[in-house]
Parts: structure tokens; sequence; C-alpha cells
């Protein structure tokens, strides 16, 4: 009998014409031990084992051991329910159960990678807790509107006959990843501008996303955290930090390259600096200064050391000399947070 590590029920939205996949909506996820029941919907199924996805018919359940009360029959009831279909958009939804065997394992197609991005934003797994690895390969691109998404190939046929309809569409986005906010909204937390939080985030409880903050997929907060500047995909920021007003953080996309940068706990990346490196906990970066892996910096004995030979250690203050223009570090004396810390008021009650 196949374990699984995760399972979802959702709502997968195709091109009526041709199938295309354009996204998979799971108002139903579970992993581990909670991903227990799967088994019985896999039996019921007929899958055999292994990551797959599957269409869902009414009464599937029926006749099988699973408890009429289990959260899980009440979203294999309401996603088969839906009937409105085909759509003003030329698409129609569909009713499914994604089965994934073993999370660290590539996804295995559309519908696996948008399990794996409701798990993140779900808080279910960190960033990082599954491979991502082809995830863009297997992802359409998108036209995202305020009647759902669309496909890019004849948008502009379609918003002419939707118009002639009475349906003034609006487009929000064309990209591979949508906003968070359509598919998740995680407890605790505040988001200026939806747009700029991917689906595949991850907020820890009591995380303020400001208006010009963006927090990409496979990355986020793990604690209380004001985000103002730019969390990158693969990014992972410590409880208590700060990512100030226009600060940028690089991202493993950034350069191609998979190391991961993180951000330690009390940290405060101030307005417009960036790094490139790893911080630890405690660490301040000066405010406009960008600290890349390659930056020359002078330690307090006078050595010079690359940027990078610092990287995850805590307590450091990186600055430029207002002078000599040089970048200096120094060690950090006194309690964690005694930069001030965040403002208790603004993560309290989320």
């Amino acid at each position: 009998m196949s374990t699984y590590a995760a399972v979802g029920i959702g709502l997968a939205t195709r091109v009526a014409a041709t199938g295309k996949i354009l996204d998979t909506w799971f108002p139903f996820v579970a992993t581990g031990g909670d991903a227990g029941m799967a088994v019985a919907l896999a039996a019921a199924l007929e899958h055999e084992g292994g990551s797959a996805t599957l269409v869902l018919s009414p009464g599937v359940l029926d006749g099988t051991e699973v408890a009429a009360d289990d959260p899980m029959v009440a979203a294999v009831n309401g996603v088969t329910a839906d009937t409105v279909s085909p759509a003003p958009t030329r698409t129609e939804r569909v009713p499914v159960a994604t089965f994934i065997e073993d999370l660290g394992l590539p996804p295995a197609d559309a519908h696996d990678v948008y399990l794996r991005l409701h798990l993140l934003s779900h808080r279910l797994i960190r960033p990082h807790g599954a491979n991502l690895d082809g995830a863009f390969g297997l992802l359409s691109n998108v036209v995202w509107t305020d009647l759902g998404p669309c496909d890019p190939d004849g948008f502009e046929e379609l918003r002419l006959a939707l118009g002639a309809a009475g349906h003034r569409v609006r487009v929000t986005s064309i990209d591979k990843f949508p906003r968070m906010t359509d598919y998740v909204v995680p407890a605790g937390v505040r988001i200026a501008d939806a747009d700029r939080v991917r689906l595949g985030a991850y907020l820890g409880h009591g995380t303020t996303v400001m208006h010009e903050g963006f927090v990409n997929f496979n990355a986020g907060t793990l604690g209380a955290s004001m985000v103002e500047g730019r969390i990158s995909a693969g990014v992972v920021v410590g409880d208590g930090s700060d990512v100030g007003g226009g600060a940028s953080i690089m991202g493993t996309l950034s350069g191609g390259g998979s190391q991961v940068i993180s951000i330690g706990e009390d940290a405060l990346i101030g307005a417009n600096a960036g790094v490139g490196i790893s911080l630890g906990d405690g660490c301040i970066v000066e405010a406009g200064l960008y600290l890349t892996a390659g930056t020359k910096v002078a330690l307090p004995n006078g050595e010079v050391v690359k940027a990078a030979a610092l990287s995850g250690e805590d307590r450091l203050l990186f600055r430029r000399d207002s002078q000599t223009g040089q970048v200096v570090t120094l060690a950090r004396e006194g309690a964690t947070g005694d930069w001030g810390g965040l403002n208790a008021d603004l993560h309290a009650n989320q």
C-alpha cells in the first residue's frame, strides 16, 4: 500500500479547446501523517501509487471507509459539485486529486507544482522543503484577469468577444505564478499590496508586508518580520528581522546559482541596502550599502576580506566609512535587537 507525502483536492482551470492547464486551486491540502487518508481516495480512483493527478467524479468516495465528516470528503464533494463550466473565458474547471509520493523528487506536472506552492503558502512546509526543479517548464504562461486565468494565445480576440458580451476584462499580470491571496490567505499576516506576494511565498505569523515589499515563491519569513523591501526566490528571513524600504536580498535565481541566502533573527537591512551573502542573528547593514559576496570589507584589525568570508556570522555591523568610502565591519555589542527592534504595535492583533 502506497503512502503519500502530500495530497491536494482541487479545481484545475484548463483551456476548453486544447486542455492546456492554466492553474489549479487546492481548497484542501495535507502533508505527512495527515495525508494518510489519501490512500483510501487513491484506492477508490484505482491509483496504484506514485505522484499523479487524477480527475474526480461525484460520489467517488461512496462505499469507502472514510468517515463522512472527514475534511477530505467535504473537499471532494465541494469540488465535484462545481458545475460552472465552460466559463466565458473559454476555460473549464475540472475537479482533481493530486498525490505527491516524495516532496524530495521534482514535480510531476503543473498540478504538482501548484500543490507544492500551496503547501508553502499554507506554512505546511518551509522554503526549500520541497523540490521545485523544473517548475518553470511545467507551468504555462497565463494572462491573469479579474475573470480568472486566460490563455495568452488568442487573448486579444477573446478580449473583444468578452467586451461584446458586456465584460470589460482587467488584466493584472502575464506570468507563470499568480498572486498568493487569490489561492491562500494565511492567518496572522498583513499584506498592503497583494500583487507583490507570489503564490508559494511563506509568511510567518506576525509578518507585515508593506506596499513596496515583495516576497517571491519558495521564500519568506519564519516569524514576525517587517518587509518593506524585496525577498527574492529562495531567501529565508528569520523572526524579528526588518527588510527596509527599497532593500533587496539576492535570491537563488538571480545568478542562476543554488546557494541559499538567509537572514538571521533580529537583523536589520537598512533602506535601499542590499545583500548577496547570508546574515547571522543581530546583524545590521547600513542604509544604501549593497553588500555582494565579492565586496571587499575591512575588519577591525585592518585585514581586508571578501564579504563571502563573513557570510552567516552573527552580530556584525556593515557600513561604509564616510571619509574613505571603504566598507567596514564592526562587532556589535549589547543585547540582540538593540537597534530598536520591530515596532510591536505594528505586528500585534494580526
